[in-house]
């Protein structure tokens, strides 16, 4: 049985009709409703021949084989192999959800090259791409040496977008609670976009991890004129 098939078994009607409505854009007929935990098992179910064949298998008909991609490829251990099966696997994104599950494990031990690759991917037109740029800054670049303060401007920099501003977003929280002294100047100086902003300052105020009283300064900011839009 192939791997199509064995999605296909896995189907559940009941989770397609409400992913589906968590990925507009994306085409229904190209929607199995395969829950990630049973993608994730199927993964870990999978011979390593299996698993190249697979790889090799681009474009895919289905969303859940796209899923199955980021998944397989977020547990490859070597950066070297895996950076570009990523990279010619990149175009192939077209929503946020494969996107965002596709975080290697390996880019961990290689967070200052992870780095530089973002930053070309934060150059692409292609949205996912981009987003998936930021979530690697966010993911591996805040902390230890692959940090620079300069990793800030960059993300301020891309927008645009409804589902890269948000990734934006994800990204100015996360860097308010790690590296606040070099976040905050983004807020009170208004350098990011008014979508950016306000997103972050709610995800900022949502956080657990985030102090009271960095909340309530943040919610005294007034969020910038300048939109992604103008």
């Amino acid at each position: 049985m192939d791997v199509k098939d064995r999605l296909l078994r896995l189907a559940d009607a009941d989770y397609r009709a409400f992913h589906l409505r968590l990925i507009p854009g994306v085409p229904p007929e190209n929607v199995l409703g395969v829950r990630v935990p049973a993608i994730r098992a199927l993964a870990k179910s999978m011979t390593d021949e299996e698993r190249l064949a697979f790889l090799g298998e681009l474009p895919h008909e289905f969303y859940d084989e796209n899923m199955l991609h980021s998944v397989l490829l977020s547990g490859m251990r070597g950066f070297s192999e895996t950076l570009p099966r990523v990279k010619g696997f990149l175009p192939h994104i077209d929503n946020w959800a494969v996107c965002d599950a596709l975080s290697p494990k390996c880019f961990a031990k290689e967070s200052s090259r992870v780095r530089d690759f973002a930053y070309e991917c934060l150059e692409e037109e292609r949205l996912y791409t981009a987003r998936f740029g930021v979530n690697c800054l966010r993911s591996f670049c805040l902390d230890g040496d692959a940090y620079r303060a300069e990793v800030l401007g960059r993300v301020a920099g891309v927008g645009g977008e409804y589902y890269l501003d948000m990734s934006a977003a994800w990204f100015f929280c996360d860097a308010l609670i790690k590296r606040g002294a070099d976040a905050l100047p983004f807020f009170e100086e208004g350098r990011l976009s008014r979508e950016v902003h306000v997103k972050a300052v709610q995800k900022a105020c949502d956080s657990f991890r985030v102090p009271f009283e960095l909340k309530r300064y943040l919610r005294t900011l007034p969020p910038p004129e300048r939109s992604n839009g103008d």
